[in-house]
């Protein structure tokens, strides 16, 4: 298995871990607002990075694109997810327009994955 690939498994699974953590909190937490869709968006895109990265090894999407999408999806839910958390725990943003910046790459990322499934495989 590549190392890429070996990667991308790892974080989903520290994505999914980190998305039951958030989710624990804020149910026991009050005033915990943003930690729900931080923890939402965790769990989701972590499913979705390991579908994304499947779907590359089963070679049903091109490689270095469905490759991108993964790590784009991952970064996404880092700068969103953790711009929330950070804002909750220490009270200020990651930086400047880090939730927007991830959602933004979110949404890219989940643009390039149905684009790589449109181009045929070389």
């Amino acid at each position: 298995m590549p190392a890429l690939v070996r990667i991308l498994i790892v974080i989903a699974g520290l994505f999914g871990a980190a998305g039951v953590a958030l989710a624990a909190v804020a149910a026991h937490q009050a005033d915990a607002a943003r930690l729900g869709p931080a923890s939402s968006m965790l769990l989701f895109h972590a499913s979705a990075i390991l579908a994304a990265t499947l779907l590359c090894e089963r070679g049903l999407i091109g490689r270095i694109p469905g490759l991108v999408a993964a790590f784009g999806l991952a970064i996404g839910v880092a700068l969103f997810a953790g711009d929330l958390t950070l804002r909750h725990v220490a009270g200020h943003a990651l930086f400047p327009m880090a939730a927007p910046t991830g959602g933004t790459l979110l949404i890219a990322s989940w643009l390039v994955l149905a684009g790589a499934a449109l181009w045929p495989r070389r």
